[in-house]
């Protein structure tokens, strides 16, 4: 992401805590109990969530996981995700601009990955780069998650069709959820059998 995307975040960041209305709005509380309700299991070990934003979905995460990594490019959404997660759990947060500063291999596998309303802000490079890492953190047999606002909007580098179906044709991920919606796309995969981390 470059500096102008950064500064745009922290901009929305010091604007309000909830830029997006995923605390109230009907739309992003629906969105992320289908999120949760499509998870294929009830626990996860080891979980990351780049592009936490203000810890909403991180905090119900939280609850299925024993270990979740949190992060987010913007300071301010990190502070905000660091006090949604104050509870009890084992979640941390950190800042991480993606994809440079994906976690390093000791800080996985991950047997859950989530990505949402994140990949079409990356750039082709970026988002190879972002698939190249996901691939290579993801346990065997691990769940990756991608949801996506389908409409057009300023800042969104890539389309969300593309960026799902790009997902789907790699070979180390077997499909096992596709959900479309007139103003979101929900996928979810799991590591093809016989393909390592």
């Amino acid at each position: 992401m470059t500096q102008a995307g950064l500064d745009h975040f922290e901009r929305l960041y010091s604007a309000s805590d909830d830029p997006w209305r995923v605390r109230e709005s009907w739309y992003e509380q629906r969105k992320r109990a289908l999120i949760l309700a499509a998870l294929p299991l009830k626990h996860y070990r080891n979980a990351y969530e780049p592009g936490c934003g203000n810890g909403e979905l991180s905090a119900a995460l939280a609850q299925r996981c024993a270990r979740l990594l949190a992060s987010d490019a913007s300071p301010a959404a990190v502070a905000l995700t660091e006090k949604r997660l104050s509870g009890p759990g084992e979640a941390s947060v950190e800042q991480h601009v993606l994809p440079r500063d994906w976690p390093a291999p000791e800080r996985g596998p991950f047997d859950l990955i989530v990505v949402s309303e994140l990949a079409y802000y990356l750039g082709q490079d970026g988002f190879d780069q972002l698939q190249s890492r996901i691939l290579a953190s993801l346990a065997p047999e691990g769940t990756l998650v991608f949801c996506h606002w389908r409409h057009p909007f300023d800042d969104r580098l890539q389309g969300t069709e593309a960026l799902h179906d790009a997902m789907t044709a790699l070979p180390a991920l077997a499909h096992a959820l596709h959900h479309r919606e007139t103003d979101f796309l929900l996928d979810i995969w799991t590591r093809a059998p016989g393909e390592a981390a």
